[in-house]
């Protein structure tokens, strides 16, 4: 079975987004990791080729930091990745993201195509939908249970008030998220051999791409922190007494009773 697993590199989820003077996230000093649903989305994958054999090929986006998202993801178990390099794609969005994964993917045989449901540093959900659609594929996101029999794949995913079963014909995208698994750490001999695997950078002109079709639609105009929480004021005593103090509190001194 050939797979391809899209992933990103963002921002750890514990770090201190800072703004600076123009408005933009700066990045000095973050740690940068595998966006954490494309995580399970490369442990998919994996567990895929055990499985059934084959290979799971890397797709991302990005710079040359993003060479150690994709070294992580080959130590846990990927065979191989591309990582498509190019200044145009710092100002694309996802529209122009979806253009460059698909032109990329179209190059390899695959059966499935994986990717995480959504990326935390934009929380967007996009990349998914768009790239079924532009690949003319079938595809279900939110999946937290992936069956494939032949070339068919039945999902598990969660929706309003429940869950849905979907079948779906492969190839598919299939976009997966946090209770489908648990991602593996790498190992130390899988972290030498992820140094010796073949990780290809290819430009938007590799590709065949000009980089004005990758300009973006949507603009940013500014981006701000929320605000600041008020202090918190813990009332002690039993909850009898609490009671009667935060009536005093909110009548007397907030007067908002």
């Amino acid at each position: 079975m050939n797979i391809i697993v899209c992933i990103k590199q963002t921002f750890d989820t514990e770090a201190k987004v800072v703004l600076d003077k123009e408005g933009k996230v700066d990045s000095a000093g973050v740690t940068l990791v595998i966006n954490p649903d494309d995580e399970y989305a490369v442990e998919e994958g994996i567990r895929l080729k055990e499985k059934f054999g084959g290979e799971v090929t890397l797709v991302s986006l990005g710079n040359s930091n993003t060479i150690t998202a994709l070294r992580t993801a080959l130590a846990m178990g990927a065979d191989k990745a591309v990582l498509i390099d190019d200044p145009a794609l710092a100002e694309s969005d996802e529209l122009g993201a979806v253009e460059v994964l698909a032109k990329s993917i179209s190059s390899h045989n695959y059966d499935i195509i994986l990717t995480g449901k959504t990326d935390v540093d934009t929380g967007a959900s996009q990349i998914p939908v768009r790239l079924a659609e532009k690949l003319n594929l079938p595809s279900a996101n939110m999946v937290t249970k992936l069956e494939i029999d032949g070339t068919k794949a039945t999902t598990v995913r969660e929706i309003d008030g429940g869950k849905e079963t979907l079948e779906l014909t492969l190839p598919a995208v299939i976009a997966v998220q946090q209770g489908i698994n648990e991602p593996r750490y790498p190992s130390v001999p899988g972290i030498m051999k992820a140094k010796k695997k073949e990780l290809k950078t290819f430009s938007l002109a590799d590709l065949g791409i000009d980089a004005t079709s990758v300009a973006a639609t949507m603009k940013i105009e500014k981006l701000s922190l929320p605000s600041a929480r008020g202090s918190v004021r813990l009332i002690p005593g039993e909850a009898a007494d609490a009671a009667i103090e935060l009536a005093r509190i909110l009548s007397v001194e907030k007067k908002v009773l």
